[in-house]
């Protein structure tokens, strides 16, 4: 019998296998072998009777729990057999803790020890108490911003959105009668950093090697954080060569938008926030890489990622929110979806690496795509192209004169279209956005001579001066 997640085979004693008890006390138990090959054979021990003696002490004193130790006998040859239980509290041996993986032993450090410990007690990070917090304190923008995207996904209905916040919080299992949840500050919080530092993205373009081009940091809840990240990166971070098929207007980005989409709620639903560490994105010509700390399963590789399996979230309240408000699956597909939108969209498959208390993701970028130096014009445009400023942002009147529009822009546009009665502060009720943040688009509107407003501020209109 080889060893496998219980069992272990050891020729002669040593103390150092104390730390190997420790292991099996902290999964799920097992059993040592003394006096046995690697392959099971009995070789047998000398102080068999003296070994019945220590073990069982050692164990005791080092660790403060009680194994089995028993004397075995094959063909005349004696070897001792110690049977370890699973433990329902952490152990530690001389103040490290150590836990039985497959069949090796880890040293516990770091995230994956205040998870062990978290774990152990039967609470989890997320669903730690956040004294003085209450529903009154968290950020308006980011319940519209839920209540919007539940309705839209019809995750929830009309009627389910009707309560209030506080009952929201309570139905999402983001509350008890002691108070909010950690969970509940990240998501809806206008500022989460206050109590967990690092609680926020990172997204930098670079060039060659650690040439750092610019940067943003989004900071805000974690709802606010979704609904801006891939916005800001498509908008400021990503050139979309334009071509022509025909009459037909042709943009093609080097990475797919669902791909991204889809990787950006992973991180920011499984990312270890204890860790005080951003989400980071980092962007390149040929590649993008997410980054985010994590603890891993214990029983996952890169091969299982990659292949289906169940739903195994590591902040499940924030996990939950997040697919009540339509913008994840409950399945474990995450990383399917990402693979399928890669393949169909033309790029290579993307590529996990896994650390013991990160993972990257990378998504390589469009190898075919059209340089923007290599652009065709359509034989019925203006001369008139879509222009981009030294850092990387598309020029607003360029932008508006050929009709190119972010999925935010399309956003306030449909707004505008199906409700021109509508005042400023009517549509960042409807869209669930900051009043500047309507004032910004509607200004560049402007700008460009797509829109005008007509009549006084209450009883006035907007028109769309093309369509």
């Amino acid at each position: 019998m080889a060893e496998s997640q219980n069992i272990e085979w050891k020729e002669s004693w040593r103390d150092e296998y104390l730390k190997w008890i420790c292991g099996f006390a902290n999964a799920q138990g097992g059993r040592i072998y003394i006096g046995t090959k690697d392959d099971g054979t009995v070789v047998g021990v000398r102080d068999s009777k003296k070994l019945l003696e220590e073990i069982p002490n050692k164990i005791q004193t080092t660790m403060g729990i009680v194994a089995d130790v028993n004397l075995l006998t094959q063909d005349g040859r004696d070897y001792i057999e110690i049977v370890v239980s699973p433990s329902s509290y952490p152990v530690n041996y001389k103040g490290e803790f150590h836990y039985r993986s497959g069949s090796t032993k880890q040293q516990l450090k770091g995230i994956a020890l205040n998870e062990f410990l978290s774990s152990k007690s039967g609470i989890r990070w997320e669903d730690v108490i956040v004294p003085g917090v209450t529903a009154d304190d968290l950020d308006k923008e980011s319940f519209d911003i839920f209540r919007r995207e539940a309705l839209r996904s019809k995750r929830m209905t009309k009627e389910d959105l009707r309560m209030t916040n506080e009952e929201l919080l309570d139905s999402l299992k983001l509350m008890t009668e002691w108070g909010l949840k950690r969970a509940a500050v990240m998501l809806f919080h206008r500022n989460p950093e206050k109590w967990i530092p690092g609680c926020y993205t990172k997204i930098g373009k670079f060039g060659t090697g650690s040439d750092l081009q610019y940067q943003d940091e989004v900071h805000g809840s974690l709802f606010i954080q979704a609904d801006r990240i891939v916005d800001l990166i498509y908008l400021k971070y990503l050139k979309a060569p334009i071509t022509y098929d025909n009459m037909t207007r042709v943009e093609t980005y080097p990475f797919a938008k669902a791909a991204v989409r889809e990787a950006v709620y992973n991180a920011l639903i499984h990312s270890c926030w204890s860790s005080g560490v951003p989400i980071q994105i980092r962007i390149e010509d040929d590649a993008m890489y997410i980054s985010n700390d994590c603890v891993f399963p214990s029983d996952w590789t890169v091969e299982s990622l990659m292949k289906r399996h169940r739903s195994r979230p590591y902040n499940p309240c924030i996990a939950n929110a997040f697919f009540r408000a339509g913008y994840v699956e409950v399945w474990g597909r995450g990383i399917q979806k990402i693979c399928e939108t890669c393949e169909a969209y033309g790029t290579e498959p993307p590529e996990y690496d896994i650390h013991s208390e990160d993972i990257m993701l990378k998504l390589p970028a469009l190898r075919n795509a059209v340089q923007p130096t290599q652009t065709t014009q359509s034989p019925i445009q203006s001369t008139q192209s879509p222009t981009q400023t030294s850092d990387g942002t598309r020029d607003d009147q360029s932008l508006m004169i050929i009709g190119e529009f972010t999925d935010t822009e399309q956003q306030i546009l449909q707004l505008i279209k199906e409700h021109p009665e509508y005042s400023q502060r009517d549509m960042a009720l409807s869209l669930g956005w900051e009043l500047n943040r309507v004032k910004y688009y509607l200004t560049k509107f402007r700008k460009a001579q797509l829109i005008k407003h007509i009549g006084t501020n209450r009883l006035g209109y907007w028109e769309i001066l093309r369509k």
